[in-house]
């Protein structure tokens, strides 16, 4: 018997099942069913069958050997290809080895070294077609990923947008440090993660408005946020050719210069101001205290800006022109209740600490007062306590330290408590009040992107490499992993849901743990060769699955040697 195929012209092709005969010495054939109608993996079967494959080699009391693990790669790999990194990298050998880093990334957020023990008990041959690994071939992926960064950005953005950019871009910066000082890039800096005695590297991140990922940079330890704009304008502008772009960064990363900076690209900004400067406006009558509230309200201020430009013959002419600059007001009550409980507790712990060195004054006449009332006044200090507490000794003996608490400014420092300005160039008819608002909230997107790839989960420290171009490379697979880590956490759920502290029923974590139970099957034939198939998935991995969109081959009928 054997598997016919006859082509149509018009229409799909009618497979038949056949058996050849002999009749009066001459060769015939008779159909014994149209499988036309069968699924393409049953026929395959059939085929193999037909040829032989399993002649002997497949007892029913025979047990198949435990293969490596399949679901794990295969799953992050299935999501890899619908994000398009799979096809931006390419199909080379040196792709398919960054592709892995980036895989195991997500799967481990180990070194490299663990990533090739790791890589040991699992299907990297099966999915992601690499035979072979050594530690070399990593590190050489890291520096490939470097070097073409820009044009895997550029290929991904344009895979995701095609032809309609987002016209508004989330960016901001964090650190990241160092325990050793051997990093080319590691210097000493202002470091966010509050790790004194630490070299650091910056890295600024850049998302559409929904805080998907399009561009990441690391700069030296010692360059300070602001001073990062200028590439990030660059890329925008440049790379992905956005006609109308809106940056929105916090107040320590869009200032006055970075403003004119974006001006000067024809881009335009929402950001915050400080204190400070909600103070002046106050002073100046363009904000009033009866203003914030829970509910966004707006005021605008028209100010005279002025403007330099090259004429026709070449002279160069300054014009003033007008400007209206939007602010969005809002009190956060939640805020400010944590603004007050937590002055309250600092004003608590000020006067506590006053009355532990009058006691310890007391206990000993040779004590010195003047030590003890300096300590007080660097613990307001350091509270940040200096205008609204004052110290002094008191008592008959001058041995007693007394906390005084400033009514009126205290008052003073209440009256902005959750109070926050979001100042914008974007006119009215370009977007609504609540528009503005909602935009700048979406910071925190960017923010949740760090805490994900710095320690939560992808753990882009410690960083085990020293060469420049590696520290670089190592980062992009970290912010290539949020990409396939993002959209596993939206898949998940969206069919498990949010527990009621807001983590996921189901979390990344506990898939990759189930889906690591899904083996392939090796089934040995008397013809010495190996022909896998994979272990049927429980129903709670059919759930996960069915989750996150990934469908098992049922067959994969590859069929190999045994060495």
């Amino acid at each position: 018997m054997y598997i016919d195929t006859i082509p149509n012209r018009q229409s799909p092709a009618t497979i038949l099942l056949r058996e050849s005969y002999r009749e009066d010495g001459k060769v015939k054939k008779r159909t014994i069913a149209n499988i036309s109608h069968w699924p393409n993996a049953r026929i395959d079967a059939i085929k193999l069958l037909l040829k032989g494959e399993f002649d002997c080699g497949i007892p029913l009391d025979e047990r198949p050997e435990s293969g490596h693990i399949f679901g794990v790669l295969f799953t992050l790999k299935t999501i890899a290809d619908r994000l398009h990194i799979s096809s931006v990298l390419g199909h080379q050998k040196i792709a398919k080895l960054a592709l892995f880093l980036i895989l195991a990334r997500v799967a481990t957020r180990g070194s490299r070294l663990y990533a090739l023990k790791w890589a040991e008990n699992h299907a990297i041959a099966e999915t992601i077609g690499i035979t072979s690994l050594k530690k070399d071939d990593l590190y050489n992926a890291l520096d490939w990923l470097s070097d073409h960064q820009e044009l895997i950005e550029k290929k991904m953005f344009h895979r995701r947008y095609k032809n309609e950019s987002p016209d508004l871009f989330l960016y901001d910066v964090t650190s990241s440090y160092f325990e050793g000082i051997k990093n080319e890039l590691a210097d000493w800096g202002f470091n966010r993660d509050k790790k004194n005695g630490k070299m650091q590297i910056v890295i600024g991140l850049l998302t559409d408005n929904t805080g998907e990922p399009l561009a990441v940079r690391v700069f030296e330890g010692n360059t300070s946020d602001t001073s990062t704009i200028p590439e990030q304008i660059l890329t925008v502008a440049q790379k992905f050719k956005a006609k109308r772009v809106c940056f929105v960064g916090d107040k320590g990363m869009i200032k006055g210069p970075q403003i004119s900076q974006l001006e000067d690209a024809e881009f335009n900004y929402i950001t915050s101001i400080t204190k400070k400067e909600i103070n002046t406006l106050i002073e100046k009558n363009c904000l009033q205290y009866e203003l914030f509230s829970e509910f966004v309200a707006e005021v605008e201020d028209n100010i005279e800006v002025e403007e330099t430009k090259e004429n026709e013959i070449g002279e160069i002419v300054k014009t003033t022109l007008k400007k209206t600059i939007r602010y969005v007001i809002r009190r956060n009550p939640l805020r400010m209740k944590e603004i007050r409980s937590n002055r309250n507790e600092r004003i608590i712990k000020a006067k506590n600490f006053a009355i532990e060195k009058t006691k310890y004054l007391r206990d000993g006449e040779k004590r010195d007062p003047e030590v003890a009332i300096r300590k007080i006044k660097d613990k307001i200090s350091k509270y940040k306590l200096t205008k609204i507490l004052s110290a002094e000794l008191n008592g008959d003996d001058g041995r007693e330290i007394k906390v005084n608490l400033d009514q009126n400014e205290l008052s003073v420092a209440e009256k902005l408590d959750g109070c926050y300005v979001i100042k914008t160039d974007l006119k009215k008819d370009m977007i609504t009040t609540q528009e503005v608002h909602d935009r700048y909230k979406d910071l925190s997107k960017v923010e949740r992107a760090f805490k994900l790839m710095k320690t939560e989960y992808l753990e882009i420290r410690p960083i085990f490499v020293r060469l420049e171009k590696r520290t670089r490379g190592h980062v992009f697979v970290c912010e290539l992993a949020y990409m396939i880590l993002r959209e596993m956490r939206r898949c998940l759920s969206a069919r498990f849901g949010i527990d009621d502290e807001g983590r996921l029923e189901i979390d990344e974590d506990i898939a990759l743990e189930s889906l690591s139970r899904i083996t392939l099957l090796l089934y040995k034939t008397d013809k010495g060769r190996v022909i896998p198939d994979i272990a049927e998935p429980d129903q709670r991995q059919k759930q996960i699955l069915d989750s996150l969109g990934i469908y098992l081959p049922l067959f994969r009928y590859v069929s190999r040697k045994v060495k």
